[in-house]
C-alpha cells in the first residue's frame, strides 16, 4: 500500500508540473524575434559609431606640427631664393606643394594669418603665369618677410646638437647634427 500510494503521489505530481498554466504569460524585455532583435542591434551600434564624432578635440595641431611645418616646408620655401633671384619660373612652380603645405600647416590655427598667406602665394603663382620676374622676386621677398620664413641653419657635429631623435624633422638635414661620443 505504502508503494502504490507513493507511486500514484509521483504519478500526479509529474502530471501537475507537464499541465498547462491557467494564469497568463509574463512578458520580459527579452520577449522579441529576430528582426526585432537585430533591428535592436544595429540601432546600438549606430549610436556607438556616432559617439567619437562627438569629440572635437584636435590633436593633430599643437606647437610640434606647427614648428614642424615651418621647418620643413618653410627651409623649402627659403631654398628658392636663388630660383627666384635668376628667374627660374619652373623651380619655384616645382616647389608648389611646399607653399601649399607651409600655408595649411603653419597656420592651422588662425584663419586670418592662413588667408594672407594664401595671397602671398596667389600673387606669387600670378607672377609665374605672366613670366613677369620682378613681379615674382618682389611678391616672394613679402611673402618670406610676411611669414618670417628662415631657412634651417648649418649645424656642424663638433658645433653642437640639431635635434634629438629620429622622429625630429631636423634629423636628416643640415640642421641635423648630433654629437656621438
Amino acid at each position: 500500500m505504502k508503494t502504490s500510494l507513493a507511486v500514484s503521489a509521483l504519478l500526479l505530481g509529474s502530471a501537475a508540473a507537464f499541465a498547462p498554466s491557467t494564469t497568463g504569460r509574463t512578458t520580459t524585455s527579452l520577449d522579441m524575434d529576430r528582426r526585432a532583435a537585430f533591428g535592436q542591434i544595429g540601432a546600438a551600434a549606430a549610436v556607438l559609431a556616432g559617439v567619437p564624432s562627438v569629440a572635437s578635440a584636435d590633436g593633430a595641431v599643437s606647437f610640434a606640427t606647427i614648428g614642424r611645418a615651418r621647418g620643413i616646408y618653410g627651409d623649402r620655401i627659403a631654398a628658392l631664393k636663388s630660383a627666384v633671384d635668376a628667374g627660374d619660373f619652373a623651380a619655384v612652380a616645382a616647389e608648389k606643394n611646399a607653399f601649399i603645405l607651409f600655408n595649411s600647416g603653419a597656420y592651422a590655427k588662425d584663419k586670418t594669418k592662413k588667408a594672407a598667406a594664401i595671397e602671398g602665394t596667389n600673387k606669387i603663382f600670378a607672377a609665374i603665369r605672366s613670366k613677369d620676374k620682378a613681379a615674382l622676386s618682389s611678391a616672394y621677398s613679402s611673402y618670406v618677410s610676411t611669414n618670417s620664413i628662415n631657412a634651417l641653419p648649418t649645424i656642424d657635429n663638433d658645433a653642437g646638437q640639431g635635434y634629438s631623435g629620429d622622429y625630429d624633422y631636423r634629423a636628416r638635414t643640415k640642421a641635423g647634427a648630433i654629437y656621438v661620443r
